[in-house]
């Protein structure tokens, strides 16, 4: 794309693989504000892009477009970061969460016994899974 060059919704759709509707859906939230050429249409240039891509590099990490039209638009750092650290600490309890599944079932998958209930590592996880919860 050239510097002076703009694209149409339906060219930035389809260069990103979306539907027209979410980016004017994107618009209507105050993510995007592309020019209007004549008649009203959308023109979309570099700097529309670059949203359009950071849009959906923070949709990929998990955050809510509220979340990403604040950390966009807002002048005050610390706002930005406290957005940030919440989804962060947010995605450091999901990856636990899933270190422990994939945990649970590598141990399943390691256990040569015919009753996985009889398999040492599987009531070793058990016996750690009951003392996490002791009163």
């Amino acid at each position: 794309m050239k510097s002076s060059a703009t694209m149409s919704i339906g060219e930035v759709a389809g260069h990103f693989g979306l539907a027209t509707h979410v980016l004017r859906h994107w618009e209507t939230m105050g993510l995007l504000s592309p020019a209007r050429a004549a008649a009203g249409r959308r023109r979309y240039g570099r700097s529309d892009l670059y949203r359009v891509a950071s849009i959906l590099l923070a949709k990929e990490a998990g955050l809510a477009l509220t979340d990403i039209r604040d950390i966009l638009t807002t002048a005050d750092v610390e706002r930005r970061r406290e957005i940030q650290r919440r989804h962060r600490d947010e995605l450091a309890r999901r990856i636990a969460e899933m270190q422990a599944a994939l945990t649970f079932i590598e141990g399943g998958l390691a256990c040569d016994y015919e009753d996985l209930t009889e398999c040492p590592n599987y009531q070793s996880m058990i016996a750690d899974r009951i003392s996490m919860h002791a009163p």
